[in-house]
């Protein structure tokens, strides 16, 4: 057993102790207080002026598939961008680990991140969620965690148009995304009338079987739009076919925020700091975060977006604090949103017993540009500790 003591432990779902105890074993936390007793015999890390934080995440991060650096032939495996619809590709084919990313935003105190393929294509494949641990991508991966890519805007546009493909526009964005998911669905239902018909079975077809559950509802989507316009396509698509959906990016999600509040949408947010380097995120504003975390039915989740630039995230973070984001939505956003957001918030996100033995000790506030990480933990394992 590990006790992490005298810190200011935040549990981020329920209360925050300024001089708490975290008690760890077997790679998850056994209990969270102000006044446990910590039994004679155990390691002892001393948290003493610091912050106790459940491991950060990430998640929308295109580590290990974006290596670093991307400009080297032959190790940019981010986009197939080979056809509009790639539904079969798998982030997971790509998880490296021994990505140049991934020391230094685990030592950032992230402890899960998700990685997505990239939006050149309407539709990208699935995502991964992965810990940032771990010899080989069977260790790092966290089985069942997969989400699908699709995307919006410049960037199918600009991939396929300059082949003369469709989509060169918007609209056929949109009329791409529509043929795969009605395929999809048809596809689904001649599998279903199968099960007590074999006559009915459907050719196989591996593209369109990697839809079938996000037609049926059992995969999230992920859905890449900047612009506002965009951002209403991907909801009425997503409700055309009755999609879990999440927005990525939202970069004009301000200009909509009362759609967003009455659709009850979920969006992750960034990256923050880059160029403009297209024309749909000359919008951008830092208020946007603080604007839609405070409707009453937003869920916001921070992204930094590409690979190591997650790890300076949190002091991105603390910019956007200064532009309306409150403290507690700035923690949720790296917490137990995404945790949310990728389905794991049984497991992450938050320092509650029963949960991953997560953790991430910082020496001043978690989203100061003075303060360092001091500690990071994965399952009980310790990765980083300069206490």
């Amino acid at each position: 057993m590990t006790a992490i003591i005298n810190g200011k432990v935040v549990t981020v779902t329920g209360e925050t102790y300024e001089k708490g105890t975290v008690l760890v074993e077997n790679g998850k936390i056994q209990a969270v207080g102000a006044d446990l007793a910590v039994p004679e015999g155990v390691e002892i890390i001393d948290a003493a002026g610091c912050w106790v934080m459940p491991g950060l995440i990430d998640c929308h991060t295109h580590i290990s598939n974006f290596n670093e650096p991307n400009s080297i032939p032959g190790q940019y495996d981010g986009n197939e961008s080979t056809s509009p619809v790639t539904a079969q590709v798998r982030a997971s084919d790509a998880v490296y680990p021994d990505d140049y990313a991934i020391v230094p935003v685990r030592e950032a105190g992230f402890t899960t991140v998700c990685i997505l393929p990239g939006s050149a294509n309407v539709i990208g494949g699935t995502g991964i969620s992965v810990k940032l641990r771990g010899h080989t991508a069977r260790e790092m991966i966290i089985p069942g965690s997969e989400q699908m890519k699709f995307a919006f805007g410049e960037n199918p546009k600009r991939v396929y148009g300059g082949k003369k493909v469709i989509p060169s526009t918007r609209m056929g964005v949109g009329a791409v995304l529509r043929e795969a998911l009605y395929n999809a669905k048809n596809y689904s239902d001649a599998l279903l009338a199968a099960e007590s018909d074999p006559s009915k079975a459907p050719k196989p077809d591996f593209k369109l079987e990697a839809l079938v559950p996000v037609v049926r509802g059992e995969m999230r989507c992920r859905m890449h739009a900047h612009r506002s316009d965009d951002i209403l396509t991907a909801i009425s698509i997503a409700e055309e076919y009755g999609l879990d959906y999440v927005i990525e990016h939202c970069t004009e999600g301000y200009r909509i925020a009362d759609v967003l509040n009455e659709k009850h949408a979920r969006v992750v947010i960034g990256p923050h700091l880059t160029a403009p380097t297209k024309v749909e995120i000359h919008g951008r504003i830092m208020e946007n975060s603080g604007i839609l975390s405070n409707q009453e039915n937003i869920t916001v989740c921070l992204t930094a977006d590409t690979g190591s630039q997650t790890s300076v995230l949190p002091m991105t973070i603390g910019m956007l604090m200064r532009r309306g984001l409150s403290e507690e939505n700035a923690i949720k956003g790296v917490t137990i949103n995404p945790a949310k957001i990728l389905n794991l918030d049984h497991r992450i996100g938050s320092l509650e017993p029963g949960k991953d033995a997560d953790i991430a000790i910082f020496d001043g506030h978690p989203f100061d540009s003075m303060t360092l990480c001091r500690m990071v933990m994965i399952d009980g394992v310790v990765y980083k500790n300069t206490l």
